[in-house]
């Protein structure tokens, strides 16, 4: 300027040294990053050029009320937890029957440079956190390659134990749920609403990841494409945009039926004509239109019955959470690691709302959840988006029914279930039978830990009721208090080496006559002794064995008389005789003879000899129960004892009553016959 002469070189010096001061760009935009959103819409639709020279007009789905209420509950609740360093917020709000989008903040404040405000979040991807769990439950509701009675249903048991998941190439994956604790086996209802982790990893297992991810491609995700992911995508590993969750979910409230979000209703040109508009067959949107059934009305409606169960969820988020309206209403919260995410999306048939708070450069918040975060903005922005609409019901599809079920176990109930509750089931998937429920009444000996059998007096008997846990589960549940029936069947431990038990029944032998009262001889001894008692049994293969008829003895016999055995009140016939023999460890032995008793009276004729070939006595060891070791061995002076670690338990075969007494009631298998679904956590 100096050289053309428009400035003297004073003039230039002065301006050289005169401090700057810098205006901040200003966008005098209405709904800033809804604006900015449809814009880089349509540059893609007519390019850069036309956009700006062509003066197109363009409408879209946005309301104004919709959008200047969320833009101040976002700011107010983003400026409450300023001392929980959270910084930002996004909402997203949709129709789920047309997929327009009604309101959409991708910040709370646009023109904050500190907060990165003009960062749409709305569009960034970030991890949901639990979130996503409603679409693992979902992927198994429709396992592909499994029969029917294989698919999960929301009464499917699932174990909410901490378990050790393999995890392909990665090291086992042990998730811990979000409050520490576990809450044992529960249904798919309990675990979805209480967003139990341990559980839905489980229910991944189970889907296996390809079939989730293709899934939630189907819902319209696009960003779940790494290879690498693995069971900790049930949590919400993977990165999703809030408009691309809050579509999914506009997919349940929609009854499966997905359509893409929608932001432009029609453009016309400068003269009026109209150059595309939704619903025609020239849409503006290309794509928008083609709505699809990604998942069955059935399947979409069960998970959000259960989103809309707010007793299901009231065990961890309470009674009156910020997830309840005034109307039925589905939701889901997410809170991802060190707290750097919160998440609430959730519906009712006439909206669906996604709200995220966190901030922009993924530092973490303190201590704050989802429910608390994001929460109170869905709550408020739901109850003020529904003023003067009618509370409407989420209508069930054809396909469903409702179940009397057993609340806590799924199944139908049993007459020992202690509540009951209406449930929504798929007809092809109806709830397990009451035989599979986990609660049951067990015949008990009175006054015992003892199960009754056919040998116990009737007025010995009385029933009490058991949740039953499988037996995979079932030191958990005792040392959880909850109270298990005894197992009566053990397996075989292997068989100690020579010299270290002595056990054996040496009279009477086997497939040998006997009557009367005969004396039983043998050995008794290991070291560690504790006890032996004689027990017996009707026919040559019982299912039970008589209380003892002698001892428990507490000092061991070699080659000595053990005991004597009255058999003046039995049937003629094959009966069993066990030798049971315990260490002070717990370890249980026994061996077996076979006979025949016979007390018919003496007559002219010599009775019949029965025609029988002996077989060699077996010993066959059995499990410890849980006794202190004895500290002095016998009758060696180096005691080799049976090892520590009991096997897994046989199931138990109900024996036949004994042929002289009448029908006893029908005894109870102590092994649990429910097997449940998964093999989790």
């Amino acid at each position: 300027m100096v050289e053309a002469g428009y400035i003297t070189a004073e003039q230039a010096n002065a301006a050289w040294v005169e401090p700057l001061t810098y205006v901040p760009l200003q966008f005098d935009l209405k709904a800033p990053h809804f604006t900015l959103f449809v814009r880089q819409q349509l540059e893609q639709l007519f390019g850069p050029e036309a956009l700006y020279q062509s003066g197109y007009s363009v409408h879209t789905t946005l309301d104004p009320r919709l959008q200047a209420e969320a833009e101040r509950i976002v700011a107010e609740q983003v400026s409450a937890l300023a001392d929980r360093n959270v910084s930002n917020g996004a909402l997203v709000a949709m129709r789920p029957q047309t997929g327009e989008v009604v309101a959409l903040v991708g910040s709370a404040d646009f023109d904050n440079v500190e907060i990165d405000g003009q960062v749409n979040m709305a569009l960034a991807p970030r991890q949901p956190g639990s979130a996503t769990k409603p679409f693992v439950y979902l992927a198994t509701f429709d396992l592909p390659d499994k029969p029917q009675e294989k698919q999960w249903t929301p009464g499917t048991l699932t174990a909410d134990i901490s378990t050790a998941f393999p995890d392909g190439v990665n090291p086992p994956y042990v998730p811990v749920n979000y409050d520490g604790k576990e809450m044992g086996l529960i249904t798919v209802r309990a675990a979805l609403a209480n967003s139990r982790n341990i559980p839905v990893v489980a229910a991944l297992q189970e889907a296996t990841l390809p079939v989730f991810v293709d899934l939630m491609q189907r819902f319209g995700v696009t960003t779940l494409t790494r290879p690498d992911f693995g069971l900790s995508l049930s949590l919400g590993a993977g990165e999703i945009p809030l408009i691309e969750l809050t579509d999914a979910f506009a997919t349940l409230a929609n009854n499966g039926l997905h359509i893409p979000p929608v932001t432009i209703q029609k453009i016309t040109d400068a003269q009026g004509e109209i150059i595309c508009e939704q619903g025609t067959a020239q849409p503006c949107q290309p794509g928008v239109e083609a709505a699809e059934q990604v998942v069955s009305p059935v399947d979409a409606f069960l998970l959000t019955d259960i989103l809309s169960d707010n007793e299901a969820r009231t065990p961890v988020f309470g009674a009156n959470s910020v997830l309840r309206l005034d109307r039925p209403a589905a939701a889901k919260t997410g809170t991802t690691n060190d707290f750097r995410d919160n998440l609430t999306v959730g519906y009712t048939p006439q909206l669906v709302t996604g709200v995220w708070v966190g901030n922009a450069d993924n530092s973490p918040m303190v201590n704050i959840s989802g429910v608390a975060g994001a929460g109170p903005i869905w709550n408020q922005f739901m109850t003020v988006a529904h003023n003067g609409e009618p509370a409407q019901p989420f209508m069930p599809p054809a396909g469903v029914r409702q179940h009397e079920v057993c609340a806590d176990t799924g199944a139908l109930p049993s007459d020992a279930c202690p509540e009951k509750r209406q449930h929504w089931f798929a007809e092809d998937r109806p709830p397990l039978p009451k035989e599979q429920d986990l609660w049951r009444r067990i015949r008990m000996v009175r006054g015992t830990d003892q199960l009754a059998n056919e040998f116990t007096p009737a007025d010995q008997i009385e029933e009490r009721v058991f949740k039953v846990y499988p037996l995979e589960h079932r030191e958990w549940a005792i040392r959880h208090g909850i109270e298990q029936p005894p197992i009566e069947a053990v397996a075989p431990l292997p068989t100690p080496a020579p010299g270290e038990v002595q056990l054996a029944i040496t009279s009477p032998g086997e497939g040998e006559s006997v009557h009367g009262v005969l004396p039983i001889f043998g050995s008794a001894a290991l070291p560690g002794f504790a006890s032996y008692e004689l027990q017996y049994g009707i026919s040559h293969d019982p299912g039970a064995f008589s209380p003892p008829f002698s001892g428990p003895v507490g000092a061991p016999v070699i080659n000595g008389q053990l005991g004597a055995w009255d058999t003046t009140g039995l049937g003629n016939g094959p009966h069993t005789l066990r030798l049971l023999l315990r260490a002070g460890n717990g370890a249980q032995y026994e061996t077996r003879v076979r006979v025949f008793v016979d007390n018919t009276p003496p007559t002219d004729m010599p009775a019949p000899t029965p025609t029988w070939t002996a077989e060699a006595p077996t010993v066959t060891p059995e499990p410890p129960t849980a006794l202190p070791p004895t500290e002095t061995p016998w009758p060696t002076d180096t005691p080799v004892l049976p090892t520590d670690t009991p096997l897994p338990p046989e199931e138990p075969t109900p024996a036949a009553p004994p042929v002289e007494a009448p029908p006893a009631e029908p005894t109870f298998d102590a092994t649990p016959t429910w097997t449940p679904e998964v093999v989790s956590g």
